[in-house]
């Protein structure tokens, strides 16, 4: 049987499982304790687990717990997780936030994994650009074929989850308070994260922590200004972006004064 220590946990591959609850822990923990072994085998690639990553933890607790190791075969990182996606996708507990960032991360992590290989279009072997373009499309819609939605709703989600990762990265921490709807905004404003500047994304995300309503009332006014001369707005939350940057300027403005 393969030992225990040979397992490998990357920290991308489990940032994107749903975790549980304090209670859903406790009660996964004692069943598997009750059991005395694990009913579904933890699956792995390369040796790191795709799924079973709490089964994992509950396993270095009590060494005499019986499991088995289910080793399967991608092509890639990115395969493994558009896998992972794919597979979260399945549970019926999750958040409709979660749900969009899982399917942006596996439309995004395809693409990923199929420029990857050798005989696909991808600018280290200047394969033609409308093929590109094509076999994009074509994930696209297999994506949204299995998972019931519209392709424009898979192209959708992708900008969510990158806005999400971007509001991570600027605070951490921002991922989950987006993901369990600690942090309420509309999916225009979460894109518009990954559009602003690196430096100005973490003041956005402490914009969005706020309460809702003293959020709002900010916005109405910085984007009614007539100081920001802008044509039209589209759907990807520049409205909000302009108001967040606005204010910004007006605060290093008052800053620079002193």
């Amino acid at each position: 049987m393969l030992k225990l220590s040979s397992l490998k946990i990357d920290p991308e591959f489990s940032a994107q499982i749903l975790p549980l609850s304090f209670e859903e822990l406790q009660q996964l923990e004692q069943n598997i304790i009750a059991e005395g072994r694990l009913l579904n085998p933890i699956i792995t690639w390369n040796g790191y687990i795709l799924d079973g990553h709490t089964r994992y933890r509950i396993l270095k607790k009590h060494g005499f717990i019986k499991f088995e190791v289910e080793e399967i075969q991608l092509a890639n990182k990115y395969e493994a997780l558009a896998w992972i996606c794919k597979n979260q996708l399945g549970r019926r507990n999750l958040s409709p936030e979660r749900k969009k960032f899982l399917l942006g991360k596996e439309y995004e992590s395809t693409k990923l994994a199929v420029g990857g290989q050798s005989g696909n279009c991808n600018k280290v072997n200047r394969c033609d650009q409308n093929d590109h373009i094509d076999s994009e499309k074509r994930t696209c819609e297999r994506i949204a074929v299995e998972h019931g939605v519209g392709s424009a709703t898979v192209r959708r989600a992708e900008k969510y989850m990158n806005g999400v990762e971007a509001a991570d990265e600027a605070a951490p921490g921002a991922r989950e308070e987006i993901l369990n709807g600690k942090i309420k905004a509309a999916d225009r404003k979460i894109c518009a994260i990954a559009n602003a500047p690196k430096e100005q994304r973490s003041e956005i995300v402490a914009e969005l922590r706020k309460p809702k309503s003293k959020r709002d009332k900010q916005l109405a006014s910085s984007t009614k200004s007539p100081s920001v001369k802008v044509e039209s707005f589209d759907d990807d939350g520049s409205r909000f972006l302009i108001g967040i940057l606005k204010k910004s300027t007006r605060a290093q403005k008052g800053t620079d004064r002193k």
